[in-house]
């Protein structure tokens, strides 16, 4: 297959690049400038030297299957490769004129190097090939020259535990002598977490020093080269430390495989196999699996993965696989492998998903969120009203809890177009089950899409579909924290005591073995969409924990009938199952209980340090992923510790992704967490491991291999540092006037929902004040996502819908749409809908009187958008809808933010600004072209000093200015209003001026 040429960078600048990072997996640096970088393009190489990693391989023999690009492949099994060097083999290309090679490897005899499906695209020069990564360098090269008698050299050791590298370089220059050919040096593996290389400085006493990854990735070291004396040194987490003790010495090799994976189960879903196993352990950590699957008529093959499940798809229909694992350590220690086991695909589909996110920047898109089962109805055939219905007075409204769908969701992108919205977030979709589940976050089969959702001809699947065809994304609420007080199908699900006498016939439904719950079918015996009669027995179950099973306790029900133990599900009765979920009641919200009990009896939590669970949540969201879904909203993610989350669940969504759709899709797919913290502190009651930023960095230390005793070290370490001992970030801020590459190295691949705004948009300029005072803790808050209002809460924890006036709304949007950040908008809120109303009473009022009221009437009639922001016709009442002053606002908000990307994803700084709210904000990408630089104030009027001399013109007016002595002053606008000054830099770079027409708001 065609693919774009290899080209090697050079070494960039170190005051101009860092490394870019998401979950570890670290992305090219900007392209280098000046003479240092200047390189031959990649095609004027003739040849390629192949290196392939055989040290957790193991096989008898090595063979390359290569094409060159455009050419033929060779005949099966490929070339036999030579050996290089220890632990790896080689094999030189002759390309002719082409540009790199398609390849594969395997060891001859019909085992093959799966690489998730997919073939290895290679460039020319050396390239290495370890462990699925592919990397540029000469492993088996030596430092050069043997050194002068007399000579100095330098041992250096450097720490890869926080970067995870498979592959390292060393780039160095010898005071007064030149650089070496980038990528530098390949290093060679020391002991556990460090890599070394002892160089020749002649007559230096010391040299300057970058590492990279060998596939242009650089430990930027924040913009400096690193200074290396002669002698043994170390360098770990961008700390020099000269003469070090050696950090491998006092550590014997590691010589002590993994344990063999256990348990290891293989269930068949049409042509695809999930495959989930207990983990191994090892003295010095796991660090991945290698899976080897048999059977079919492809032959055998071998693929690495990071997590104890895997999916195995695109396999031959009915046709039986058998799989074993292997354990491999982070020195490459290689355990024998597990029992087999077996599945026998089915037919294939007629129709495979045809979901793919659309892989964008998530900064780009503006985010309107719904509850999907309140906002339209597409089908009322699929509306339910559930067990709550009379008591909650929906019935009384003609208001069915779950009254929209996917199909009123579909019918109505054109209206979120419309708005100027590009993403979509919707409630949690997997299947629930409680007394009022309409919000999705009381899951029970989690494999399994709520029938009261879809409609023939509008599933889940055509929804993320029809959205892509707008170009709109789909963000997922989903939940990994908690399932239903009916514990979760196919993982747990708890038995209670239930006797239908004459007291409770009314309350149990009779048993039904033929018939299984879905949320929309109803059982014929009860009548029911909400039948229970599976939940409950009268007979002690086998294996049953649960304390006085069906002895009747000194309790009655508010009716007066007598209450039975074990009669409804609770952690502290002993009816769950520890090795599921968690058996306590919440305590402390800010203390380490949080993480590991109960928050309310409809919310079973899981335990989520154990392996079955991690299996079954990450088995689960891979079918979300495979969907096409753009991104993940987690909720209650502050009640997991960060250490599983870090280990478990966010590397499973990015190797999935990565698999599924590759790895840009996989940088660009959003993970935003709900880390609820309730004050307007920069800490949450001083309490780190209970703060927003807090989950958006990796650990600074390794932790036991269990993941409970982890997340117990962690938060007694992390408590113990306190607040002023966290990571800072630059990411968020302009250098002066100057965008700088952020530096992700250390990012954990969670973004996070922006508290502190949140709690404090009661007003626009203390939300912004809180907001700028957080921006260093978090790892990059350009990706925050800000709200003034949500399902939950409004400002200053309110229970009640905003309700600040119209003015104030206006003011507070024109804040979100142009500082840093992700703006969002709870639906609805573009016409104040229920403002001051109860957000949520649960069933004790009905739902038309609080915050989730049904939307839809508001929406009826056509709409059809031309473009974002733009609607090209609407009738009835949706056209009323869309003629509201705060809908006029957000559509040309979301119409300037689209043309300035300086206000989709630039730095930003206040510095030489006088004005409440007013900055300057600038996003610069070299590879696109792009520069963008403005400045705002929100309201207020402001002067900025120590801005570029030029030409700028404002988006809201096409004023036009002229800075010459790099002052500007700008009168103020107005309370809502806001002026956005543009700096023109002549082609794609120009000035767009007045975008879109004068408003309510924006004139």
């Amino acid at each position: 297959m065609r693919r774009t040429p290899v080209r090697l960078l050079g070494r960039p600048a170190a005051t101009a690049v860092a490394a870019v990072v998401m979950l570890g997996l670290l992305t090219p640096a900007p392209g280098p400038s000046g003479a240092e970088s200047a390189l031959p393009a990649a095609a004027s190489e003739s040849t390629a030297t192949v290196f392939y990693y055989t040290k957790t391989r193991n096989w008898s023999a090595y063979r390359l299957h290569y094409a060159a690009d455009g050419g033929s492949w060779t005949t099966v099994p490929g070339v036999a490769m030579e050996a290089a060097c220890t632990d790896w083999v080689k094999q030189t290309v002759d390309l002719g004129g082409a540009s790199g090679l398609a390849a594969t490897f395997n060891d001859g005899s019909g085992v093959w190097d799966n690489n998730a499906g997919k073939n290895y695209l290679l460039g020319t020069g050396a390239v290495t090939v370890k462990d699925g990564v592919v990397a540029h360098s000469d492993p088996c090269a030596d430092s050069g020259t043997e050194p002068e008698e007399g000579g100095r050299t330098a041992s250096v050791y450097y720490s890869t535990a926080t970067v995870g590298w498979t592959t390292t370089n060393l780039h160095y220059q010898p005071a007064g002598g030149s650089w070496t050919a980038v990528p530098g040096m390949g290093m060679e593996p020391a002991c556990t977490g460090w890599v070394r290389k002892t160089v020749d400085l002649g007559t230096a006493a010391s040299m300057l020093a970058a590492f990279n990854n060998g596939n242009g990735v650089w430990d930027n070291n924040n913009g400096v080269d690193y200074t290396v004396p002669a002698g043994l040194t170390t360098v770990k987490d961008r700390k020099v430390t000269a003469g070090a003790a050696d950090p491998c010495a006092a550590e014997a090799p590691d010589t002590q495989a993994p344990t063999v994976p256990a348990k290891l189960s293989a269930s068949a879903d049409g042509v695809s196999v999930v495959l989930t196993w207990d983990p191994s352990t090892d003295d010095r950590g796991v660090t991945k699996y290698q899976v080897t699957r048999t059977g079919g008529t492809k032959g055998a093959a071998v693929t690495d993965v990071g997590s104890t499940v895997y999916s195995d798809t695109g396999l031959e229909a009915r046709t039986a696989y058998s799989y074993t694992v292997r354990a491999v350590d982070a020195t490459g220690n290689v355990s024998g492998a597990s029992a087999a086991a077996t599945a026998t695909t089915g037919e294939k589909p007629t129709a495979p998903a045809s979901g793919k996110p659309l892989g964008t920047d998530p900064r780009k898109d503006p985010v309107y969120f719904v509850l999907t089962a309140r906002f339209n109805n597409g089908d009322t055939t699929n509306d339910r009203g559930g067990s709550q219905h009379e008591k909650s007075g929906n019935a009384a409204n003609d208001d069915p809890m779950f009254r929209g769908d996917f199909k009123g969701l579909v019918d109505k992108l054109d209206y979120i177009k419309g708005l100027g919205m590009s993403a979509v977030w919707i409630t949690p979709v997997v299947l629930n089950r409680s007394d009022y589940d309409y919000h999705g976050y009381h899951g029970y089969d989690f494999y399994e899409v709520d029938s009261r959702l879809e409609s023939a001809g509008a599933s889940y699947q055509d929804l993320i579909d029809a959205a892509h065809a707008k170009g709109m994304k789909i963000y997922q609420d989903v939940v990994y924290n908690h399932s239903s007080r009916w514990g979760a199908e196919g993982l747990f699900t708890p038995k209670a005591y239930g006797v239908r006498d004459t007291q409770w016939s009314w309350y149990y439904d009779e048993r039904n073995d033929g018939f299984e719950y879905d949320g929309l079918s109803v059982e014929p015996k009860s009548g029911k969409s909400y039948y229970n009669g599976d939940l409950w027995s009268t007979a002690e179950p086998s294996g049953n924990t649960c304390v006085n099973w069906g002895t009747p306790t000194g309790a009655t029900s508010p009716e007066g009938y007598r209450i039975y133990n074990c009669q409804w599900p609770s952690p502290t009765s002993g009816m769950f199952s520890k090795a599921y979920y968690h058996n306590c009641w919440i305590g402390n919200w800010e203390g380490e209980d949080s993480r590991s009990c109960w928050l309310h009896d409809d919310l079973a939590d899981f335990n989520t340090e154990s392996t079955p669970v991690q299996n079954y949540l990450i088995g689960a969201y891979n079918k979300y992923i495979d969907m096409g879904v753009d991104g993940f909203r987690v909720d209650t993610a502050v009640h997991i510790p960060r250490t599983t989350w870090n280990r478990r669940f966010l590397p499973a969504i990015q190797e999935r992704v990565t698999q599924q759709f590759g790895t840009e899709a996989a940088k660009n797919f959003f993970v935003f967490g709900e880390v609820a913290a309730f004050v307007n502190d920069k800490w949450n009651r001083g309490s780190v491991n209970h703060s927003a930023q807090f989950y958006t960095w990796k650990e600074r230390k390794e932790y036991s291999a269990d993941d409970e005793k982890a997340a117990l070290e962690m938060y007694d370490y992390e408590q113990q540092l306190g607040t002023g001992s966290q990571p800072t970030s630059t990411n968020a801020f302009l250098e002066g006037n100057t965008y700088h590459a952020p530096d992700h190295s250390r990012f954990s691949g969670m973004n996070v929902i922006d508290m502190r705004m949140h709690m404090n948009f009661g007003d626009a300029n203390n939300a912004f004040s809180n907001g700028k005072d957080s921006d260093d803790s978090y790892n990059d808050a350009t990706y925050n996502v800000v709200y003034v209002d949500s399902h939950d809460y409004g400002p200053d924890k309110r229970s009640e819908r905003y309700a600040g006036g119209t003015d104030a709304w206006a003011e507070n949007m024109s804040l979100m749409w142009t500082f840093r950040g992700i703006p969002t908008l709870y639906y609805g809120s573009e016409i104040e809908f229920q403002a001051g109303k109860k957000i949520d009473c649960g069933p004790t009022c009905p739902l038309a009187t609080t915050g989730r009221a049904y939307y839809g009437a508001h929406l009826a009639g056509d709409v059809e958008a031309s473009d974002f922001g733009t609607v090209a016709s609407a009738s009835g009442a949706v056209a009323d809808t869309l003629a509201k002053p705060l809908v006029k606002h957000v559509q040309r908000l979301n119409q300037i933010r689209r043309a300035v990307p300086a206000l989709q994803m630039g730095q930003y700084s206040t510095e030489g600004i006088t004005g409440s709210m007013a900055y300057k904000r600038r996003y610069t990408d070299t590879a696109s072209g792009t520069d963008s630089f403005a400045l705002v104030t929100v309201s207020g009027g402001a002067t900025y000093t120590g801005i570029p001399n030029g030409t700028y013109k404002d988006a809201v007016t096409g004023d036009t200015q002229v800075v010459t002595g790099g002052t500007l002053a700008v009168a103020a606008p107005g309370k809502g209003n806001l002026r956005v000054y543009v700096l023109d830099l002549g082609g794609r770079n120009a000035a767009p001026g007045k975008i879109g027409a004068a408003g309510p708001y924006l004139k």
